[in-house]
């Protein structure tokens, strides 16, 4: 039976968690047994979101053959069993960078390239690629309706409704009814608004996700539903909740999956959801709390460190454990002095995360260090693995300059430097070691033991390797290479075994990871943290009972 298609617009204003709804949807509809994929189509004209600041996009999310995504892909991943690749991120930049190769080539046999119907046909190729061997698809189509950049996106899946028709093409529009604290009320006219420009185009939406900080009630609905011009069931309340993982459940009492499968006319079985209700549980009722401190580049914008951040939260939970995290401004230590150990002192693990460039690299080397040196478990991902090693090079080593050509092309000591076939290249886009490389663990290594196995595969996004010429001195004093490549070439994994807890891995296991099914390398991080700042604790009562029921000396009052 050929895929339906549900398609996830946004409206009013941005940043409303369509990418949230959508993994939701996929997630609803795995539960009932059917088979999903989602894609999302972002209409800016970049090619991708490789070359975007962090401060613009937030994180890339990296697939396993190496494309550089939205990060919205990362919940697709996170929620659903769907395996996903380049065909499910497409820009603006991307389809016209593939129409004008074909206009170079002659394909178009002299005809006028259009954005009806050459733009638009390009659009539903990329749709009808990922719907293959599935039941259903969700696109997502990123902005907000009314913008100019989405346009050709709003059109093609109009055309897809022309051409599929109804009972195969599902639109799901998610809006804002804001509370005006002023007024004590909800106010239903944004989202009319933005469906008025919504039809304008000629797409009705079959069901409306309205975004809101508490319940609409049946008059709210009723109003909605009577000006929108669909069924009041189809009017759902989207409500804030303090979890992202309880939004599948939000959406599974407000009966989502059952509309879609009533509109898409799918037989399915009833959904089973017990061990997201499990996560839940987890979530809101922690045996405890574990507290890492990230020292990173980014740490004012979070969304740089989404894919991260989430891993974390998943080893937590797999230990019942309420994470707290803490961003530390890595150029913030930077003190020059020691009063930066300050800044580091109550964590139970320290966590140094990816990122380009010189900026807050000596912060980073002091709260290794000190990670180091008083015993705390650090886990350092790609440029925190790089780190490690300059660290380790300078201060066990003696390597006094150890650095990363990256960071000081002069360097005498380049511990890190460029991948050999990337020398002399400049452009900034795709070229770096990306997607799923194999790794060969070392038997008997901490690795060995989070891991379970000898050979791994994870996923990759940097330009700068470690220098195997130094790993004699290094290894000499104590650094173990814990992982490579099959063929001995790169470094993937190193650790300190004289440590409780010291690891570092040139790739990002984040991006791996779910709340049903989370990383090795985080449940271990979380786990020897959590055992850290157990025992750091009871030390520390134990020396205040100490001091409590210590007796007096003579003559002292």
């Amino acid at each position: 039976m050929p895929a339906k298609y549900i398609f996830v617009t946004g409206g009013v204003v941005s940043s409303l968690g369509k990418g949230l709804a959508a993994a939701s949807i996929g997630c609803l509809l795995e539960s009932r047994g059917l088979k999903v994929n989602l894609m999302k189509f972002d209409p800016y004209l970049n090619v991708d979101p490789g070359t975007m600041s962090p401060f613009q996009h937030g994180e890339v999310f990296v697939t396993d053959d190496g494309a550089e995504t939205d990060l919205d892909l990362g919940h697709y991943e996170r929620y659903t069993h769907a395996r996903l690749s380049r065909d499910n991120n497409w820009t603006t930049g991307r389809i016209y960078e593939q129409i004008i190769a074909k206009e170079r080539r002659g394909d178009y046999l002299g005809k006028t390239v259009q954005v009806i119907p050459h733009v638009t046909n390009e659009i539903k190729a990329a749709m009808k690629k990922v719907a293959q061997e599935v039941d259903v698809a969700i696109v997502e189509i990123g902005g907000t309706v009314g913008d100019i950049e989405s346009l050709p996106f709003m059109e093609a899946i109009r055309q897809m409704r022309q051409e599929l028709g109804r009972e195969n093409t599902l639109f799901v529009h998610v809006t804002l009814v804001p509370f005006i604290a002023a007024a004590q009320e909800l106010k239903t006219k944004p989202t009319q608004h933005s469906v008025k420009e919504l039809l304008s185009i000629g797409i009705q939406p079959d069901i409306l996700l309205c975004r809101t900080d508490r319940f609409l009630a049946k008059d709210i609905k009723s109003k909605i539903a009577l000006f929108c011009n669909l069924e009041e069931e189809a009017v759902i309340t989207a409500k804030d909740v303090a979890s992202i993982y309880e939004v599948p459940l939000v959406f599974a009492n407000e009966g989502v999956d059952t509309l879609a499968l009533k509109y898409l006319h799918i037989e399915a079985k009833e959904r089973d959801l017990s061990r997201w209700e499990d996560i839940v549980h987890r979530v809101y009722n922690p045996k405890d709390t574990v507290m890492i401190g990230i020292v990173g580049k980014y740490v004012e914008y979070e969304d740089s460190y989404k894919s991260l951040k989430e891993a974390l939260v998943h080893g937590a939970l797999a230990h019942n454990l309420k994470l707290q995290l803490n961003w530390i401004e890595a150029e913030g230590l930077e003190t020059g002095d020691k009063s930066y150990e300050a800044q580091l002192e109550g964590y139970d693990g320290i966590l140094v995360p990816g990122g380009f460039g010189k900026r807050g690299i000596e912060g980073m080397l002091m709260a290794i260090r000190y990670a180091r040196e008083h015993n705390v478990p650090y886990f350092g991902i790609c440029l925190g693995m790089q780190t490690a090693c300059i660290e380790f090079a300078r201060n066990v080593v003696g390597l006094e300059k150890a650095n990363s050509s990256e960071f000081d092309p002069a360097t005498p000591h380049r511990v890190i430097y460029k991948l050999r076939e990337l020398r002399g290249v400049e452009e900034l886009g795709g070229t770096m070691r990306l997607g799923a490389w194999p790794c060969k663990i070392e038997p008997g290594t901490l690795a060995h033991r989070v891991y379970g196995k000898v050979e791994i595969s994870e996923r990759h996004r940097h330009r700068y390797e470690f220098n195997r010429e130094y790993e004699e001195p290094l290894t000499a004093a104590g650094l173990r290479i814990s992982g490579s490549t099959p063929d001995g070439t790169y470094v993937e994994m190193v650790e300190l075994p004289d440590h409780p807890h010291f690891i570092g891995c040139q790739f990002h296991p984040e991006f791996k990871s779910k709340p049903l099914e989370p990383h090795p390398l985080f449940k271990s991080f979380i786990g020897a943290a959590y055992e850290h700042g157990q025992k750091r604790r009871a030390e520390k009562e134990t020396a205040e009972v100490e001091m409590f029921h210590r007796p007096e000396k003579v003559g002292q009052r």
